[in-house]
């Protein structure tokens, strides 16, 4: 029996739409996000896919895929792009945390299979940085965090995440739970 409320597996297809497009297109990309995260083995995400790609290559990809007839929007955010495949949004951010992505950062990608298709993914380093470094005042959810955390755990540089996310205590505060949970090791 299928939940027709699941937007899984229209959200899977639409990550699927948007990454042969970029890999046939030759810009460079890689899987972010929740899908990522689900993709090196955390739980699946409910609302929509992120790709990046570098700040320069942006406008190239989307134009690139408005040619494909995918419907492109530009929002008032001025760090990302949107994406529709139907009615599923696909994010394309071309900044993260307020730094921009850059062809170089893209290059040292690693490649893994997503839904029968090869694409760049970004390690679960970079995935939980991210995370931890969106957390502020107004969006500071440790549960929606921990299972993500307990799920790519053993894949993560924990100290490079102390080291990227030393400037936000709301990540501070997060991973000192971490380390009260017994997620990961204290801080020696």
């Amino acid at each position: 029996m299928t939940d027709d409320n699941d937007p899984g597996p229209d959200l899977r297809e639409a990550l699927k739409v948007v990454a042969v497009s970029l890999k046939e297109s030759g810009i460079p990309f890689a899987l972010a996000g929740g899908y990522a995260v689900w993709a090196r083995g955390g739980p699946e995400p409910d609302h929509d896919v992120d790709f990046v790609v570098a700040e320069d290559d942006a406008p190239k990809a989307a134009a690139m895929l408005a040619e494909r007839g995918l419907d492109v929007v530009d929002p008032p955010e001025d760090w990302l792009f949107k994406v529709y495949v139907d009615t599923c949004m696909v994010d394309v951010l071309f900044q993260t945390n307020g730094v921009p992505v850059t062809r170089e950062a893209l290059a040292e990608v690693e490649e893994i299979e997503v839904e029968s298709v090869a694409m760049p993914v970004l390690s679960a380093t970079e995935l939980i940085g991210q995370k931890l470094n969106a957390l502020e005042e107004h969006a500071c959810d440790f549960g929606r965090q921990l299972p993500v955390a307990r799920a790519v755990r053993e894949q993560v540089d924990w100290d490079e995440v102390r080291a990227v996310t030393a400037d936000n205590p709301f990540a501070a505060a997060f991973l000192f739970l971490l380390e009260r949970l017994g997620v990961i090791e204290p801080l020696g």
